[in-house]
This record gives structure tokens, C-alpha cells and sequence, in this order.
């Protein structure tokens, strides 16, 4: 437990390395959603995901996966989304079909990485997280093999 509290903290400490202004100027919803991202990497790997990636772009194509990872044998690209009150519209359904055409071209930029006869089998995860008032800890809600088609 120590250990893992421990890991946490020096990946939170390594990842403000890189910016290089001050994150208090940041909007609040980019705070959050930074938070969101933080949180369900965790959470992604207290229930078994190796985390290979964070932030991943491309240089060809416009968009971001926001966390990859391997769920046993599966190569997972996992979209986060986090929402503050599920009162507006639900984190899921802000996947919408331009999010996805965005994604699908940085997935197979991705897997154009991997030689011809490596290719590994891979879906498309959509994880949400709520940080809502009348909870003291984020809900994570997990949706496996969320449709990049459409």
C-alpha cells in the first residue's frame, strides 16, 4: 500500500516536470480533467491493465488517446472523460462521432508501429470518472470495447 502511494506521488512529481507554466492558470474543467486522468490510471491498474502510455499523439493526425494499456493479451486505447455532475449530459455520450474519427486515425497510426506479423488484437475502452459532491472518493464507471465505428 505504502509502495503504491509512493509510486503515485513521484508520477504525479515527474508528470508536472514537463509544464512550463503555472497550472493555477489552467481552466477549471482542464484541472479536472487532468485529475480524471490521473485517477483512472489507477484505477486501470488496480484492476489489472498494464499501462504502457499517457497522452499519446502523433505527429500526422490531430487527437489523443488518453491512456493505453494491456488488459492480459489485448493492447486496450483507453478514453477518459470526467464529469463533475451527471446533470447535463453523461461522460460517455461525449464521445461523440467526431471524437471517434479522431481517435480511430491515432489508433491505426499506433498500430502501424507494430510489424506486420505482430499485430496485436486491441479494442477501444471508454472510462468515465465523476466527481460528484455526495461522494467523497471518484465513481468509475468502465465501458470495454466501446464502438470506434459510425
Amino acid at each position: 500500500m505504502l509502495a503504491g502511494r509512493l509510486t503515485q506521488a513521484a508520477l504525479r512529481f515527474l508528470d508536472r516536470i514537463p509544464w512550463q507554466k503555472d497550472s493555477r492558470q489552467d481552466a477549471a474543467h482542464h484541472r479536472t480533467g487532468r485529475r480524471g486522468e490521473e485517477d483512472a490510471y489507477f484505477y486501470l491498474r488496480r484492476h489489472g491493465y498494464v499501462m504502457v502510455a499517457r497522452n499519446f499523439r502523433t505527429a500526422r493526425h490531430h487527437g489523443e488517446i488518453d491512456l493505453i494499456g494491456w488488459d492480459k493479451d489485448v493492447l486496450c486505447f483507453i478514453e477518459v472523460k470526467t464529469r463533475t455532475t451527471r446533470d447535463v449530459k453523461t461522460a460517455q455520450a461525449s464521445v461523440d462521432r467526431d471524437k471517434r474519427r479522431a481517435l480511430r486515425r491515432v489508433v491505426r497510426d499506433c498500430l502501424h508501429s507494430f510489424p506486420q506479423q505482430q499485430f496485436p488484437q486491441w479494442r477501444f475502452d471508454v472510462v468515465t470518472v465523476y466527481y460528484e459532491k455526495e461522494s467523497p472518493r471518484p465513481v468509475f464507471e468502465l465501458f470495454q470495447n466501446a464502438a470506434l465505428s459510425s
